[in-house]
């Protein structure tokens, strides 16, 4: 095993994950699922420029790449690519929010026309809407070998993508329980343990619908793959009664690291990559994968219909599926790896801090964490105006 060099850890990364379960032009079309604007198979690909114009154009989350330490403009694994192919790659940092970029890009999607973009990065349960709509080019697996031989076994085949051949995980990560213990003074080990009247006042949950059900549900043994109505409706009036009894401080996007690092929070709902770098700052807050299993997201690459340089992109997304570069990559974002190759990359490292990253549970979840994860079933466009409404009244949305 080659040994790799010593990977610098970002300080800081993109902020995650806070869209708001449905709103706007995405209720108004997605939501609704407008037939009108499903774009079929037929329809979808455009004449590829790939082969005589050697570039691409990249939308992604600011923050979300590694960067040099001395030049922030460098992005080594990138450039790499870059110097190794002879591509050029627009790197366009213009992700901020899965609903808003929708909005962005929405209206060229739905009238066949050119996005001007050749690969995105958004939230899964986004991408499950884009595939629906068939808003997304299938990829040639023929041209990606890394991404066939290295995709991580759990993130092969979401239930609105089986078998991955629309989209492939930039990064991924678990939504989980965080929690102080040296101030709360116990452990929390499920979900249940929220509601503890020693933490009345002190539980934070997040605020999008998308991203908080799933896990209340795993609280309640279900089965987060095939999720029903039913089970939806009993999580809502759970939380409603936590609500009224005020054990619930209040509902969040990002903004809970500031909470639970303040001491106004003792426990919430988070995200496993979030927790890594409040870990560095106090060693005293810990990440709970509940008994009951907690949901397993990615982030995922796709590429949009019309798009001019497919093979382009394509090259692009397999270049990250080498072990190596994920490797580079994962020390720098410190979510969860889709590359579980990448583990033994690190530990190979010369250097002591970067070949602890793989023993990080957050990073390579161990056997008996993994046995917990699911990745959940997505809400469905007929069900999302309805769902969306009651839990958006529950967060004050």
């Amino acid at each position: 095993m080659p040994q790799t060099p010593s990977y610098s850890r970002g300080v800081s990364r993109r902020s995650v994950l806070r869209a708001l379960g449905g709103t706007t032009a995405l209720g108004a079309l997605a939501g609704c699922g407008v037939q009108a604007a499903y774009v079929e198979p037929g329809e979808r690909a455009g004449a590829d420029l790939s082969a005589t114009d050697k570039r691409l154009t990249w939308a992604n989350w600011p923050l979300y790449i590694d960067t040099d330490d001395a030049d922030t403009k460098k992005r080594p694994t990138l450039d790499a690519f870059e110097k190794r192919t002879g591509i050029a790659v627009d790197y366009v940092e213009e992700i901020n929010d899965n609903d808003e970029f929708f909005g962005k890009i929405s209206p060229a999607l739905m009238n066949h026309q050119q996005t001007g973009r050749d690969l995105i990065v958004i939230s899964d349960w986004m991408c499950a809407r884009f595939v629906r709509l068939g808003w997304v080019q299938e990829m040639d697996r023929s041209a990606q070998p890394n991404v066939t031989e290295h995709l991580d076994p759990l993130l092969r085949s979401p239930a609105f993508d089986p078998g991955r051949k629309y989209t492939v995980p930039w990064q991924s990560g678990i939504t989980g329980i965080a929690y102080n213990r040296r101030r709360l003074g116990r452990e929390i080990r499920g979900v249940a343990d929220l509601w503890s009247d020693d933490l009345k006042g002190r539980v934070t949950l997040l605020s999008g619908l998308d991203e908080a059900f799933a896990l209340l549900m795993q609280g309640n043994g279900v089965d987060v793959t095939r999720w029903t109505a039913d089970d939806f409706h009993t999580v809502c009036d759970q939380v409603e009664k936590q609500v009224k009894r005020g054990q619930i401080r209040r509902f969040t996007g990002n903004d809970y690291i500031k909470d639970l690092s303040g001491g106004d929070v003792l426990a919430c709902q988070a995200y496993s990559g979030d927790v890594i770098q409040l870990q560095a700052d106090d060693p005293d807050i810990e990440f709970v994968v509940p008994e009951e299993g907690a949901e397993l997201w990615a982030e995922s690459l796709m590429i949009p219909d019309l798009a001019r340089h497919k093979a382009n992109a394509e090259r692009l997304i397999d270049h990250y599926y080498q072990p190596e570069v994920a490797a580079e990559l994962a020390a720098w974002v410190n979510y969860v790896c889709p590359v579980p190759a990448a583990r033994d990359v690190l530990a190979s490292s010369r250097d002591a801090d970067t070949a602890a990253l793989a023993e990080d549970p957050l990073i390579f979840p161990d056997a008996a964490m993994r046995r917990r994860l699911a990745i959940a079933r997505d809400i469905t466009s007929n069900e999302r105006v309805e769902f969306a409404k009651r839990w958006n009244a529950i967060a004050g949305l």
